[in-house]
């Protein structure tokens, strides 16, 4: 079972993602929290896997409990999915700077938020894909591709390739499994291959070199295209 903390001010939504979380046959919700304090007090109390962490909180936000959750003289360290309503970029990046594993929208479908906890307990980053590709449009236009990161994209099999192409549209593993009909433990198995080849930490680092590589490029209002 996946152990999750949910940090949140608001007492409804909680209660939603509780009731979300309780239905699934892997997950259990086994604590809450109102505000960052009480986010890192109950983290260490009750250590669970993944805290679901609301950005904007009293008495402490959900940055700074972040940051606390993941510095090295924390205790137990949880993974952080954050969970907001604000699509903001300053949001992401600092989220991303404190330790944050995940960052997914409230609006997203309750399967997509179910998912994104697995993906985070697994040790893997996830960012909305619509923020993925705004952060990667912003990153691709302002950087220069390295030689190395260059070599090592050409050193991917032609499947590998295949599969970092669809990562960098924002493709989940399900969709990518089933655009390639192959399984998805076969789609885990090549991107674990991929980020250990490109030396990337995660799959916004990826989809970063396929850009720089000329495999994907970002048109048509941020929507990156084949090429």
């Amino acid at each position: 079972m996946i152990r999750v903390l949910l940090a949140d001010d608001q007492p409804l939504v909680r209660a939603g993602l509780r009731m979300i979380i309780d239905a699934q046959p892997d997950l259990v919700a086994v604590g809450e929290a109102r505000d960052g304090r009480e986010a890192i007090a109950e983290a260490a109390r009750l250590r669970p896997d993944v805290v679901v962490m609301d950005v904007r909180m009293p008495m402490l936000d959900g940055i700074e409990a972040t940051r606390q959750l993941s510095s090295d003289d924390a205790g137990p360290r949880p993974r952080v999915l954050v969970l907001t309503t604000f699509d903001l970029d300053e949001y992401v990046y600092d989220a991303l700077r404190a330790g944050a594993s995940g960052f997914l929208l409230k609006d997203a479908p309750p399967a997509e938020l179910t998912a994104a906890i697995r993906v985070v307990a697994a040790g893997d980053a996830l960012i909305a894909p619509s923020i993925t590709r705004r952060l990667i449009g912003e990153f691709v236009g302002r950087s220069r591709p390295s030689a190395d990161r260059m070599r090592r994209v050409g050193e991917l099999t032609p499947r590998e390739r295949d599969v970092l192409v669809l990562l960098a549209r924002g493709r989940s593993n399900g969709e990518i499994a089933a655009a390639l009909v192959v399984g998805e433990n076969t789609v885990k198995s090549h991107v674990a291959h991929i980020l250990d080849k490109l030396g990337a930490r995660n799959r916004v680092e990826a989809a970063i070199a396929a850009h720089e590589a000329g495999l994907v490029t970002v048109a048509g209002g941020g929507k990156p295209r084949s090429e």
